[in-house]
């Protein structure tokens, strides 16, 4: 059953603290769309599991939900001495970092977490686990406009393709939509704007990569822009040129994890072939990126590290029965990088940049 868009939002809330605050809610996202089911994780275990086997997942989601985390496990630390506390809060912090090393949000968020407590020390260890909370839910907020503010560029953008009355081929790949973020998503968040304005569904046509071998594509994007209203194509990855080819697209957005400092960006597998193809066939490109997803301190592509995933993601996990050989080797990076010679600008809620992309994120502040 279609819903209407702000259905749709309040019914998959992406991550929440529980009322009485004993727990982070989320939707668990390995088990969409065949089935919405919220649970509630409560230890650093939990949370460490959830984040590193994509119950919650895309960069600000992830963001977002570790600071509720980091926000949970401080209020269950024994101590009375800031010092003791401190250091406790420090080990659960990079606990939970090292649950996934490519989505720079996810360091983003604990980092600000951290240099709240830090802002605080004066203050007594109840008042200072208060905080946590009252910042964590800042941090939701904040992420809320971040997307909305991209949906708003990017929503001008179809404008000007829509002035002429046709249907806008969009193509997007992976997940960058609300169940990426806390609500509207980055690279979605231009098509729901749209639905706010008043554009009906069928205004704007979406392809829908499906994203092997996780299908954040198929399982997520598709069932997410399908439930809201929206005309949505689905199709493998390899069906992206012949797609181009046809001149059915006409703008394409994609998230991303980590933008460096001259623009290179680190998204899903997959997300630089779509690229070269787009410079190929003349479409625009366009990457959408909160302003706490771009690295000032990583100056190239080259050096963000790419987290490599288990084979069996690619051989079993979809399957009744294994479709590859036992013994074979398997090459399964969850992230590529865009050479930024092929973005035609990337969006942050900010504004938008051009090339050169340091030039441009210091003319909007994004950094300092």
């Amino acid at each position: 059953m279609i819903m209407t868009v702000d259905d749709f939002f309040d019914k998959v809330i992406t991550v929440r603290m529980a009322q009485d605050k004993s727990a982070v809610d989320i939707i668990d996202q390995t088990l969409l769309p065949g089935t919405i089911k919220r649970i509630e994780i409560r230890t650093k275990e939990e949370v460490w599991d959830a984040i590193k086997k994509l119950k919650v997942r895309g960069a600000p989601a992830i963001g977002v939900a570790a600071a509720y985390g980091i926000a949970l496990l401080a209020s269950q630390i024994d101590e009375n001495s800031y010092d003791a506390f401190y250091a406790k809060f420090r080990e659960l912090k990079d606990y939970l970092a090292s649950s996934r090393p490519t989505a720079v949000n996810l360091f983003w968020a604990l980092n600000r977490m951290e240099d709240t407590v830090q802002r605080n020390q004066n203050k007594t260890i109840p008042e200072i686990k208060e905080i946590l909370f009252v910042e964590v839910e800042k941090i939701r907020e904040e992420d809320v406009q971040i997307s909305r503010n991209i949906g708003e560029i990017g929503f001008r953008l179809l404008k000007e393709l829509k002035k002429d009355g046709r249907e806008i081929g969009i193509l997007t790949h992976c997940n960058a939509g609300t169940l990426a973020t806390a609500k509207y998503g980055t690279a979605t968040a231009p098509m729901y704007l749209a639905l706010e304005k008043g554009w009906a569904g069928t205004d704007m046509h979406v392809y829908c990569d499906e994203t092997r071998p996780l299908l954040q594509g198929a399982r997520l994007t598709s069932f997410e822009l399908y439930n809201a209203g929206i005309t949505t194509t689905l199709q493998c990855d390899n069906m992206a040129s012949i797609l181009m080819k046809s001149k059915k697209i006409d703008i394409i957005f994609v998230g991303c994890d980590r933008v460096a400092k001259n623009g290179d960006a680190a998204n899903k597998i997959g997300t630089s072939g779509v690229a070269i193809l787009a410079k190929h066939y003349g479409i625009p490109f366009y990457v959408c990126a909160p302003s706490s997803t771009i690295d000032l301190a990583t100056p190239t592509g080259e050096e963000i590290p790419i987290e490599m995933r288990d084979p069996d993601e690619v051989t079993e996990m979809w399957y009744k029965e294994r479709m590859a050989p036992k013994g074979i080797g398997v090459f399964n990076p969850a992230f590529d990088v865009t050479d930024h010679s092929l973005i035609t600008g990337i969006i942050t809620e900010k504004g938008m940049c051009h090339s050169p992309f340091d030039q441009a994120f210091a003319a909007l502040g994004i950094g300092r």
